[in-house]
């Protein structure tokens, strides 16, 4: 029997887009890691003359911006946030969306009904306008970023996991389950979930990368927390310069348009991996 790791790298492989896509995180998530080495100190921290651009001083490899902090580290640090909002916000949504569409397919009935009319009354609230309301609210720390961002994002989810739901609860081992004594929750947890969870890793790995979106749309605006260097922010404090310091927006849109290409890539080779109509393509 084949080593899984090794068939899931073998089947994976396959798709050269989502081998790129995988690099390009890899270098995202090594710049994160690697932050603390190359740039100690505070990123937001003045240490240069003002809008100094790229190439022209070996202390600041991309430049300055208005105010005279080093690009390089607020790329740097900026790409740690980015990651972290990204994967915790898609952890939340993950987790709000099972929770919901699992119980939704199981039961069905009126406790189907009840839970998808919830969903349906997030899903006609606009997504960005409810989450600058919810962050206006309650301040723009980075924690409230994160659960904003979650509770936007699980309606795909949990709809996703209620058709999985549906369609598995009525399958001959989930009948021996019930007819053994088990319990609703050890065969929604043990039987049923692992059979669901192909599909939700991939629309999670395409979460996270709605999350960079969200968070930098925040940022832009000013409503993400201002003591955290981000991609966002530095996109919404170069825009006044956008006819003298264009690049102040550039290479931080760079980075944001490079980390969601890799996501979205990154989902596709998760779904060639995990989607068994597509085993043999």
């Amino acid at each position: 029997m084949a080593n899984p790791v090794t068939e899931f790298w073998r089947r994976y492989r396959r798709n050269g887009a989502a081998v790129v896509g995988l690099a390009i995180l890899c270098v995202v998530v090594a710049m994160a890691l690697s932050a603390p080495v190359f740039f100690p100190t505070n990123p937001l921290r003045l240490v240069g003359p003002a809008e100094l651009w790229p190439l022209t001083d070996a202390r600041f490899p991309l430049g300055t911006d208005s105010l005279g902090r080093d690009i390089a580290a607020q790329l740097a640090h900026g790409a740690g946030t980015t990651l972290i909002i990204g994967l915790v916000a898609s952890l939340v949504a993950t987790t709000i969306g099972v929770g919901i569409g699992a119980a939704a397919g199981y039961y069905g009935g009126l406790v189907d009904d009840v839970l998808m009319r919830f969903t349906e009354i997030f899903q006609t609230i606009p997504n960005l306008i409810f989450l600058l309301a919810l962050v206006a609210v309650l301040g723009p720390k980075i924690e409230h970023v994160v659960i904003g961002i979650g509770l936007i994002s699980w309606t795909s989810v949990a709809r996703l996991v209620r058709a999985e739901f549906m369609t598995l609860r009525e399958r001959e081992f989930v009948l021996a389950s019930r007819a053994m004594g088990m319990s609703d929750l050890r065969i929604i947890v043990t039987q049923i979930l692992p059979n669901a969870i192909p599909p939700v890793i991939v629309l999670a790995s395409l979460i996270v990368a709605g999350a960079v979106l969200f968070e930098s749309a925040l940022a832009f605006l000013g409503l993400s927390d201002p003591n955290i260097a981000s991609w966002g922010g530095l996109i919404g404090e170069g825009r006044l310069l956008i006819r003298t310091s264009w690049y102040v927006c550039a290479l931080p849109g760079l980075a944001i348009l490079l980390t969601v290409l890799a996501l979205n890539l990154i989902g596709d080779g998760l779904n060639d991996v995990l989607n068994p109509m597509l085993k043999n393509r």
